[in-house]
């Protein structure tokens, strides 16, 4: 579970770059609000939750890790789209968009205390994947 995570990860980033090198080329920087979301919450947040899942492969077994995987990669890009047509129509509600991804986010944590009870990782397990993200 924690390696689809990732690869979602680095298609936000991708995309986070490239739409940060169409702002900064046609100079449309009223969408600053929504390049930080894709970027944040897209990129880092669904990142670190891949990590977090390959350390705790016990939690990312749960059904609340289902849940919250495809709440999450339904409802992010569903506020993404909203966050870039809210400005033009001012019609769509915000918070219908959020749930999904609150939701998702709540599911995460509930996913990660209910195992940290009955697992712990090991001392080696969580050097070898910091020393793979500082040696590659």
């Amino acid at each position: 579970m924690g390696a689809k995570w990732i690869k979602f990860a680095v298609i936000y980033l991708i995309i986070g770059i490239a739409y940060g090198l169409f702002m900064h080329y046609t100079i449309q920087l009223q969408w600053k609000t929504l390049h930080a979301h894709i970027l944040v919450v897209g990129w880092l947040s669904t990142g670190l939750i891949g990590v977090i899942y390959s350390i705790y492969k016990d939690a990312a077994r749960t059904k609340l890790a289902m849940w919250q995987y495809y709440l999450h990669n339904i409802g992010l890009p569903i506020l993404l789209v909203g966050m870039l047509f809210v400005p033009i129509l001012n019609s769509i509600p915000m918070w219908l968009f959020e749930l999904c991804v609150t939701g998702g986010g709540l599911a995460f944590a509930l996913s990660i205390i209910s195992c940290l009870n009955e697992i712990s990782p090991s001392p080696f397990m969580i050097s070898h994947v910091a020393g793979s993200f500082l040696l590659h």
